[in-house]
């Protein structure tokens, strides 16, 4: 996967800790009301629905709020929003391409606050498609390493997803990431379980075809400085870049 995998990682880990916790509390229950809104809000009839709220329990999002997301998305209770899903392109520093996507009840303001997060940060809008055809969907599945004091291995999960043929499985440090093609996302999710093996969230990502080196620390600085932006808009539910950080650089990071 590209750098900001590894981006998203660190962001997730601080989010545990710091204020963004609501804003990522928002942005899950986002996703399991347009999940309950478009498939239903039976999760055993609704994988999409069934990930999204796994994925709020891993982030310990309340159960009632999840409840209520579902009731809201379903229209079992009033107070459901009209989201619409727009993708915006930019480009960051050393030319690296970057993918937003929004989930919102209102487009202008969607797209103000993510051409100012971009432009005041060193980026640039990008025409429609010229990014986006430099990435293309795929299905993720995570999975951390250490579960319960038991340490999960690549052999392990191959041997557990064999059958539902996943493409590649990639070692992120603390985790496991399983890419597939998006329609054995569900297949290659259930195999995990099957095996008696947890998983920390299964989606339908982007993934670029290729990377963009990041020459020093500085302009990974610059870079990230732009993402934690576009992260901040409450619009704005994934961000993916195709960033290339080396390890020295990403030890100088660390010291800061």
């Amino acid at each position: 996967m590209s750098g900001h995998s590894k981006w998203a990682t660190t962001k997730h880990k601080k989010a545990a800790i710091d204020a963004k916790r609501g804003k990522l509390f928002a942005k899950l229950i986002k996703n399991i009301e347009v999940a309950a809104k478009i498939g239903g809000g039976d999760p055993s009839g609704n994988p999409t629905l069934y990930d999204a709220i796994q994925k709020a329990k891993k982030s310990s999002v309340p159960a009632d709020n999840i409840d209520r997301a579902v009731k809201r998305g379903s229209g079992a209770e009033s107070g459901g929003a009209d989201w619409i899903n727009i993708t915006y392109e930019a480009y960051g520093p050393a030319g690296v391409a970057i993918l937003i996507e929004c989930l919102t009840d209102n487009r202008n303001r969607s797209a103000t606050d993510v051409r100012v997060a971009v432009t005041r940060n060193g980026g640039t809008m990008a025409d429609v498609g010229s990014v986006a055809r430099l990435f293309s969907r795929k299905g993720i599945v995570t999975v951390a390493k250490n579960q319960d004091g038991k340490q999960i291995s690549d052999l392990e999960l191959m041997e557990a997803t064999m059958d539902s043929d996943p493409e590649e499985i990639n070692d992120e440090g603390d985790t496991f990431e399983i890419i597939c093609d998006p329609a054995q996302l569900v297949e290659v999710r259930t195999s995990v379980q099957a095996a008696g093996i947890d998983y920390d969230s299964a989606d339908i990502a982007f993934q670029p075809s290729f990377t963009s080196p990041i020459p020093d620390a500085e302009v990974a600085r610059k870079l990230f400085k732009l993402l934690d932006a576009l992260d901040d808009c409450d619009d704005v539910q994934d961000v993916y870049s195709n960033e290339d950080i080396s390890d020295e650089i990403e030890a100088e990071l660390e010291d800061d």
